[in-house]
């Protein structure tokens, strides 16, 4: 399919794109090794740069992953030393993990994130705490073994569901983006027609009524519907089989809704009338940002105000939106 067009950043995601800008930059050697010039009253006698340290990452399918680092030579046996995850953005507060980082063989080093112990929802900056009195430095990615997280399946019962993936940022460093969610509807198929958008998915940590299921689309555009009550929203009933789901949406009915500019709606399902709503959204896989990786066509849809192009989404925290963007948005 083709890829839908570059549309306006909306206000929300402008948050998300801050979030992952704030990332320290990794101070490197030079490779070309040429020599620095020393200011004045500095003595050219100073300390070597501490060479790279990279990662290697294995994924399990139950959520945990595995760190493996070649120590460096000159690196002393610490029992303190640990690989330290630290949350990125504004408000991430006391977010810091360590996880000791032992011995694993001649010249390496492993560090291990259980699936049971809870990482917070965001991304997380990964370095080394050699246990040599120096700060921890940060981590460059290595060989990403992660062929467990393409097409995992959890037990459709778990209570809470973890999801780690490993990704290179911008800068060249290790970093981590996870999710920790229950209920959550992991969405599937997309099928994108000239009507509307049918999706297929399966629901975890809840069981969907056989009556009573709906899936909801929220604008995202501040303000109230027509008859007061709150966010406009447009609900469709599910096709249960199971834990699977499957629903259709009509571009139509979200086109009606349309003001100006390109405006949002997010995607939720709610399992059984009276029920707390589910956040759709694509986690399990090894793909870390979906936004880039997945593209559906947006399509012209008539409406009241003229015409506007409809397509569906991921959003930068990989959850299935929907676009709604009137002619002037290119």
């Amino acid at each position: 399919m083709t890829a839908a067009r570059q549309m306006t950043v909306t206000g929300d995601e402008t948050k998300e794109s801050a979030a992952i800008e704030q990332e320290p930059i990794a101070v490197r050697p030079d490779p070309g090794g040429a020599e620095r010039r020393t200011p004045p009253g500095r003595s050219k006698d100073r300390e070597p740069e501490p060479e790279e340290l990279r990662a290697d990452c294995i994924a399990d399918s139950a959520g945990g992953l595995t760190f493996d680092l070649t120590a460096p030579q000159d690196a002393p046996a610490a029992w303190s030393a640990a690989l330290v995850l630290r949350l990125r953005g504004d408000g991430a507060g006391d977010g810091e993990v360590r996880l000791p980082l032992g011995p694993n063989g001649a010249g390496r080093l492993r560090a291990v994130l259980p699936s049971t112990v809870a990482l917070a929802e965001g991304r997380w900056n990964a370095y080394a705490d050699l246990g040599d009195g120096r700060d921890p430095r940060r981590l460059l990615p290595g060989v990403n073994d992660l062929r467990s997280l393409v097409d995992r399946r959890p037990l459709a019962g778990i209570g809470r569901l973890g999801v780690r993936i490993p990704y290179a940022t911008k800068f060249g460093n290790l970093a981590l983006r996870s999710w920790l969610r229950g209920p959550h509807a992991e969405a599937g198929d997309i099928i994108v027609a000239p009507d509307g958008m049918t999706v297929s998915g399966r629901l975890y940590g809840a069981a969907p009524a056989a009556t009573g299921a709906l899936a909801e689309a929220r604008a995202r555009r501040r303000g109230e519907s027509p008859d007061g009550g709150g966010p406009a929203t447009v609900t469709v009933p599910l096709d249960i089989e199971g834990p699977e789901f499957t629903f259709t949406l009509p571009y139509a009915e979200l086109a009606a809704h349309w003001e100006s500019g390109s405006e949002p709606w997010d995607l939720w399902l709610r399992p059984a009338e009276g029920a707390r709503p589910v956040r759709i959204a694509r986690l399990l896989d090894d793909v870390a940002d979906k936004k880039q990786v997945f593209s559906y066509p947006a399509l012209a849809v008539s409406c009241p105000a003229g015409q506007v192009r409809v397509g569906p989404y991921y959003t930068l925290d990989n959850d299935l939106a929907v676009r709604v963007a009137g002619p002037d948005q290119s």
